[in-house]
């Protein structure tokens, strides 16, 4: 499993009052609820260690529709989030989804110079899902990592702010 040489970052150190009001928005799938659940629960986790009470929270229906929400969202947060599971099944299908959402994640982060957590998770087995799920036995905590990457950025990003 990768997770080898992932940075440290600690939601504490960061500055409260700064990243207490940062606006803070999830986007989260619909799909494979278990996973799902766990991811949202991380990300929400995070949020709150970071000062953040209350982050707006969408759910779309599912991974293919993250991108259209996060680029909705984009110009009224600080941050973005966007958490989804894709998992391989016997047909082309899982590439073309996972292709399009990282793209399209990627075009509403760089065009709108706003972080967009990536917490979509592609995986070749369910059991790879619920291991990065963030639930009790994971081994990773993928929504947490997605909230604490994207304000981590935002934060850094904070001084260079265009007007």
């Amino acid at each position: 499993m990768s997770g080898h040489g992932a940075p440290t970052i600690d939601l504490t150190t960061l500055n409260p009052e700064e990243s207490s009001k940062l606006k803070l928005a999830i986007v989260a799938a619909s799909w494979h609820t278990q996973i799902m659940d766990g991811l949202l629960d991380g990300a929400l986790r995070a949020a709150k260690e970071a000062g953040i009470a209350e982050p707006t929270v969408l759910r779309v229906p599912g991974s293919f529709e993250l991108p259209v929400a996060a680029a909705r969202l984009a110009p009224h947060f600080d941050a973005v989030v966007a958490l989804g599971v894709v998992i391989r099944g016997g047909t082309p299908h899982f590439d073309y989804v996972c292709q399009a959402a990282t793209s399209g994640l990627t075009d509403v982060s760089v065009r709108t110079g706003v972080p967009v957590g990536f917490g979509v998770l592609t995986c070749d087995t369910e059991q790879q899902g619920l291991d990065r799920a963030g639930l009790p036995g994971s081994s990773e905590d993928k929504g947490h990592e997605a909230v604490t990457a994207a304000l981590t950025t935002a934060l850094t990003l904070k001084q260079y702010a265009t007007a």
